[in-house]
């Protein structure tokens, strides 16, 4: 079933363009259909997120929502909007998403979504010569009809062969700890501040306020599993059903080159080996996770009553195990549009080698002293 070319020809191109524009529904879910109380309990654990608001019923009957909400990103469990369709056996980098929330996300609310590719644009790359950058436009329904939030977002294709033989991103050393480095990180853990039902009034943020920081990792194999009992994943099947998957996406497959075993390319995640053979030093963290560590550092700045209406988000460099990942961010503007007080952050990842790893932009709306 594995491709052995693996790198992007003329006539991969040219198929891939006849899709654009062309609305993709599917034919059965990805993972969630439904917001459930488990689900999305679920879902927070496996990003670390310990907000009440989003776990604890009986405290979320106090919220103006009266019920259990979702985070903004628990829609990664509805349908990745990572997915680079097209051009099997050729590897696709999750590179980015731009999200727009319209709804909030409650509990028993049902959705549906559809993926339309936008645009294709062509580049060469350091790490693997001539590649491309897929858009692709995802949008998300609820059972009411009301669109709930869409997605622009973006992935690098490039050959798994020609990745693996430039090697780039080689040189990343793996990260080594103290006992006393290990105890900073600890200690940012316990700095952790959920705002919760103290509104944020608008009229208190002041441009220059910084976000508390929130800390994820050092990044283990453990964090990934946890990822994928919350958020799922298209590829994780067992036995027959994988097998069956690769029948029905042919050159999909990714062969490790040391035992020749076949299997899916998601395993980059968590297999050096399958890492290693496009370039990358070893297995490295989901760029939908990364993302949602940044809604993270979002929902627990704005408090209860605060809206995240845009989230924008690069994924720039690797964070491979073992690494660690602070979350921060910065108010930059505040303002009203169309009746609505915003507030527009600067956010970003940040891991410990001072390297931003995820620059991004953020809109949140928050309430009014009074009203």
């Amino acid at each position: 079933m594995a491709d052995e070319q693996n790198e992007i020809t003329e006539e991969m191109l040219a198929e891939l363009k006849k899709r654009l524009g062309v609305v993709w529904r599917p034919r059965q879910p990805y993972f969630n259909t439904e917001a459930t109380r488990d689900n999305i309990r679920h879902f927070c654990h496996g990003i670390g997120d310990t907000n009440p608001l989003f776990t604890n019923r009986e405290y979320a009957k106090k919220s103006k929502y009266g019920r259990l909400l979702a985070p903004p990103c628990y829609l990664y469990s509805v349908y990745w909007p990572a997915q680079g369709r097209g051009m099997p056996g050729v590897h696709a980098w999750h590179s980015g998403d731009d999200w727009e929330f319209y709804k909030p996300i409650l509990e028993g609310d049902e959705f549906t979504y559809t993926n339309t590719l936008v645009d294709v644009k062509e580049k060469e790359s350091k790490m693997a010569g001539k590649t491309l950058i897929q858009y692709h436009e995802i949008t998300y329904t609820n059972q009411r009809g009301e669109l709930v939030a869409k997605s622009l977002d973006w992935c690098v294709r490039a050959g798994r062969i020609s990745s693996g033989k430039t090697g780039k991103y080689r040189n990343i050393e793996k990260a080594t700890y103290t006992p006393e480095e290990m105890k900073i990180i600890f200690a940012d853990y316990d700095k952790e501040v959920i705002r919760g039902a103290e509104p944020r009034y608008w009229e208190d943020v002041n441009v220059g306020d910084e976000l508390t920081p929130i800390v994820k990792g050092p990044l283990s194999l453990r964090d990934m599993i946890a990822w994928l009992m919350g958020a799922g994943s298209p590829f994780m099947q067992a036995h027959a059903l994988a097998y069956s998957f690769l029948k029905r996406h042919p050159g999909v497959d990714m062969m490790d080159t040391k035992t020749g075993q076949l299997d899916v390319p998601e395993l980059v995640h968590m297999e050096e080996s399958r890492a290693q053979e496009i370039g990358i030093p070893g297995a490295y963290d989901y760029g939908c996770q990364r993302i949602s560590w940044l809604g993270n550092l979002l929902t627990n700045w704005m408090g209860n009553d605060g809206f995240l209406r845009r989230l924008r988000a690069e994924l720039r460099r690797f964070n491979v195990v073992g690494d660690t990942t602070w979350l921060k961010g910065k108010v930059t503007q505040k303002y009203v549009k169309e009746a609505e007080h915003l507030v527009d952050i600067e956010c970003w990842a940040e891991n410990q080698r001072g390297e931003i790893t995820m620059p991004g932009t953020a809109t949140v709306r928050l309430p009014l002293k009074g009203k």
